[in-house]
């Protein structure tokens, strides 16, 4: 087409990426892993006026759900969480026993359009390798592109605020993994990470939600980060108690810095 000048769309990319970048130095929550969970607290944050940072490792965002079960693209949620993906628009069928079945690809789209509808930012391609940590409270992270990371490239990362910190992470819990060795001790009965357990989704669903709370001050977990940092089994493609964490987390980080 006519009329388009390279330069020009390089410079229209990078005006607006550091703009936005700027704007989102500080913010109330920073949010580590663009999972299902992550999306949910993202997206009761963003709702209730919270400026939030979503920090994803990889390209793209919806962590573990994109693949359904063993890559069918299928997930199952429970009656109890069926509500939020209603919200966002999934469209749902209920099983003859009593669950409910959804489009793994169809979810993660609509989480993820639902966090950024509500005002959250994700900045994908880009890892927490550090948090930063003032009057011992984690108050921010320390950034540095995915890509750096993986080629082991010896590149000094950047720093962005926050009032609260959400490790969303997965199973890795990647940032209470980082706080533990930084800081020693964390909440837990032996102050470090009291390991995920062998799959059982009754329990595991039902847990990841009791396990979401605040681990150190202003550093939260949600997700499947929060059966790996207390000791619970996971779960499977079974999605629900993944939704009701980030409901949960959202929840506690509001009340905790307001």
């Amino acid at each position: 087409m006519p009329g388009i000048d390279d330069i020009e769309v390089t410079r229209a990319i990078v005006e607006r990426f550091n703009r936005e970048f700027i704007q989102r130095l500080d913010s109330d929550v920073i949010i580590a892993g663009a999972g299902p969970a992550g999306l949910v607290a993202a997206m009761r944050l963003g709702q209730d006026g919270f400026k939030v940072n979503i920090f994803e490792r990889k390209l793209s965002p919806g962590g573990g759900m994109w693949g359904g079960g063993m890559t069918f693209p299928i997930i199952v949620v429970q009656k109890e969480s069926k509500r939020i993906l209603d919200e966002v628009g999934v469209k749902v069928e209920k099983t003859p026993r009593g669950l409910y079945t959804a489009d793994s690809v169809e979810a993660v789209c609509k989480l993820c359009a639902g966090a950024i509808d509500a005002g959250a930012r994700v900045f994908n391609a880009m890892s927490m390798e550090d948090v930063m940590i003032r009057g011992k409270r984690v108050s921010g992270a320390v950034i540095n592109w995915s890509a750096v990371e993986i080629a082991g490239l010896h590149v000094d990362p950047l720093t962005v605020r926050s009032k609260a910190v959400i490790d969303a992470t997965g199973h890795a819990a990647e940032v209470c993994k980082i706080v533990q060795r930084k800081v020693g001790k964390l909440k837990t009965p032996s102050g470090g990470l009291e390991g995920e357990k062998s799959m059982w989704a009754e329990v595991g669903e039902r847990t990841v939600v009791e396990n979401t709370r605040e681990v150190y001050p202003g550093l939260f977990v949600a997700g499947m980060a929060s059966n790996a940092v207390w000791g619970a089994p996971r779960m499977g493609p079974i999605f629900g108690g993944m939704l009701l964490s980030g409901e949960r987390a959202a929840a506690l980080v509001k009340k905790s810095i307001r």
